[in-house]
């Protein structure tokens, strides 16, 4: 397969044949990479033990002091783009500890590994290897250089070879888009990823739901994009807890095993914006409720 993908990419990118050969030439298969990829945590824990892993003091911690150290940049981005700035900050601490850890994998190695040697995602995995090339070349990067995430993941904010080139920002204005080592850019190019994903301005992200009896167990947990109203999920036996809402509002019901048992949620637009980031139910509560208490933190932090 590699030997075709450097024929696609010579005759559709005009590369060099002998450049390409040279870089799979020291791309290097690694096995962890498939294992992780087979077992990522936001499937296999339940929510209460995954909440653990990110909803921490020392994540709490380390994350109002990144507010604080860019408070101006973060109030630029949430006024230009609409998206608060706790959500900003929650997607640094739950990406990669603001800036703190992001990835040992040579992104090469992630996504020709993923690309050539995993059959069920392969087609996805090539396609952002054939973004990652491009990426290193309109930047002059050295492509065996970079370092990202199990899956190629990058920077700060870990973007995605084609959600970098779609929409990263270059927020400092030096003339460059980086969010491997530019905070002030990374926070423009999350505000930005969010806003282009429908991030509703000072809309609900999420609210506990009151469940009936007879509720209707077939629609939880089914579909991320909301599409029943919340009159209509009253009538399956789902309603807001402790929030008036509209009756036309789309959501969706979500179950989640907590500490106390299961949880029962109502999700909305800006819930499932976050998981145009990442899809996970899990990933997307984890960061909700990390940026809640981010904005308490902070808030109480305030002279």
């Amino acid at each position: 397969m590699a030997q075709e993908f450097i024929d696609y990419m010579v005759r559709e990118h005009a590369y060099d044949r002998v450049d390409l050969q040279l870089i799979f030439d020291e791309a290097i298969y690694k096995q962890s990479i498939v294992n992780a990829m087979n077992r990522p945590a936001e499937k296999v824990k339940k929510w209460k033990d995954y909440r653990k892993i990110f909803v921490t003091d020392k994540r709490l911690r380390q994350g109002v002091e990144f507010w604080q150290e860019h408070l101006p940049t973060l109030e630029k981005a949430q006024e230009e783009y609409g998206v608060p700035i706790e959500i900003i900050v929650a997607i640094l601490g739950v990406e990669t500890y603001y800036g703190r850890m992001t990835g040992n994998y040579r992104v090469i190695d992630a996504l020709s590994t993923l690309a050539f040697d995993y059959p069920k995602r392969s087609p996805f995995f090539t396609r952002e290897l054939e973004n990652f090339l491009l990426l290193s070349r309109e930047q002059n990067l050295n492509p065996l250089n970079l370092t990202g995430s199990y899956a190629g993941a990058m920077g700060y904010g870990q973007f995605m070879p084609s959600s970098y080139r779609a929409y990263a920002v270059d927020y400092n204005g030096d003339g460059v888009a980086d969010i491997w080592n530019d905070p002030v850019d990374a926070i423009g190019s999350i505000a930005n990823y969010f806003a282009r994903h429908g991030w509703q301005k000072g809309g609900v992200i999420a609210v506990r739901a009151r469940i009936t009896s007879g509720y209707n167990k077939e629609i939880v947990n089914k579909t991320i994009k909301p599409k029943l109203t919340l009159a209509e999920l009253k009538q399956e036996g789902f309603s807001p807890a402790n929030a008036d809402m509209s009756a036309d509002t789309k959501a969706i019901p979500l179950k989640l095993q907590g500490e106390d048992g299961m949880e029962f949620w109502l999700c909305f637009q800006n819930f499932y914006t976050i998981t145009r980031y990442n899809t996970s139910f899990r990933y997307a509560m984890a960061v909700t409720q990390l940026s809640e208490e981010l904005a308490g933190q902070v808030d109480h932090a305030q002279p």
